[in-house]
């Protein structure tokens, strides 16, 4: 089954990424697609019928054998796995109940997960699909960072930190362990349109910034990171509804919010160049927040060898590592450290190990 290639499912809230890899990682075809999921319930099917088979016909067409469609398998990220799912998993009939039942954990991902899922299975029924979970890579965490001030019945209830972006971060920690020895102590942050910071002691989480929900933590693009649990009291009383605290936090927020402008990293430095006050703000904010957290990841760690940027602004944004290199300098000596996202990568990885 390794000598196959492995279709990668990345599926969002308002774009569907796919990759076909072959067995050691390598990527024989990349594409990202946009779809309206939540507003389309045959989105799912529509994409699968218009895209995904001439897409991949270019390999596969000539490799159709008798025992049915010649890959090894279709991995899917999914971002919530609660409490259950800390490892590659094979969809089952249960398993995806279960999936079912968590997805109002997270409803922008996990939903138009399963509902690329139920495509492909109707596309190709004979092809084994895998998950693998963006909170996986934290059941490490201890209890210390992983409980919530909460009522005891709330806590026996489930609600607890989970924590996010587990692919990119396990993937950064085993990047940085090979090709840097001696890194002990590892925060890896994660920055792109999601952000989240991870502390890595050994190569295991033992903190991180997203909690329950990817809503927790930092300033992203158009999610509010933390906010006084008490100022989201005060719009419910004043007669917000629970739907539109949810649209206004994940939809209106962050950089976004903050600029009136953009959640676009790149755009907001622009604009803020040409003057544009509501840029300024936003990456100022952005800036504090992040530079916070990180202290506090330290703190977690007792010490940093090593600072990784991962994500689209952790890659690109030039301005942005020389801002955090500077302001950061009392935590030297450490080492800044740039690695490419790669979650297709290691899903494949995961996957083949989990189904030899």
């Amino acid at each position: 089954m390794a000598a196959l290639p492995v279709l990668v499912l990345n599926a969002g809230s308002s774009s569907v990424k796919a990759a076909l890899l072959a067995a050691d990682g390598s990527v024989l075809w990349r594409e990202q697609r946009p779809w309206s999921p939540l507003a389309a319930p045959d989105a799912a099917t529509r994409l699968l019928e218009t895209w995904l088979p001439s897409a991949l016909a270019p390999w596969l067409a000539s490799a159709e054998t008798a025992t049915g469609f010649s890959l090894a398998l279709a991995g899917h990220r999914v971002v919530h796995g609660g409490e259950r799912f800390t490892a590659p998993t094979r969809l089952t009939p249960e398993v995806l109940a279960e999936l079912a039942d968590l997805a109002k954990l997270a409803p922008l991902h996990n939903g138009p997960a399963l509902q690329l899922m139920g495509a492909l299975a109707a596309w190709r029924p004979d092809l084994e699909q895998w998950a693998c979970f963006d909170t996986a890579f934290h059941a490490t965490l201890p209890p210390q960072a992983r409980t919530y001030a909460v009522p005891l019945s709330w806590r026996q209830a489930g609600l607890r930190r989970f924590g996010f972006h587990g692919l990119n971060h396990q993937h950064v920690a085993e990047t940085v362990t090979r090709s840097h020895l001696g890194v002990r102590r590892l925060i890896s942050c994660h920055l792109g349109a999601g952000c989240s910071l991870c502390a890595i002691a050994e190569g295991r989480s033992i903190a991180t910034t997203m909690g329950f929900t990817p809503l927790e933590g930092l300033v992203m693009a158009s999610r509010s990171g933390s906010v006084d649990p008490g100022l989201l009291l005060h719009l419910l009383r004043g007669g917000l509804s629970a739907a539109e605290l949810d649209q206004a936090l994940n939809r209106r927020s962050g950089l976004l919010g903050l600029s009136g402008l953009s959640g676009d990293m790149r755009e907001l430095r622009q604009a803020a160049a040409a003057g544009h006050g509501g840029a300024q703000l936003a990456i100022a904010v952005f800036r504090h927040r992040l530079r916070q957290a990180i202290g506090a990841m330290a703190a977690s760690l007792g010490g940093v060898d090593a600072i990784a940027l991962t994500g689209g602004i952790g890659e690109h944004d030039q301005a942005l590592a020389a801002e955090l290199e500077g302001e950061l300098a009392w935590l030297a000596p450490l080492r800044w450290l740039r690695v490419p996202a790669d979650e297709e990568g290691l899903m494949v990885r995961q996957c083949l190990a989990a189904g030899a």
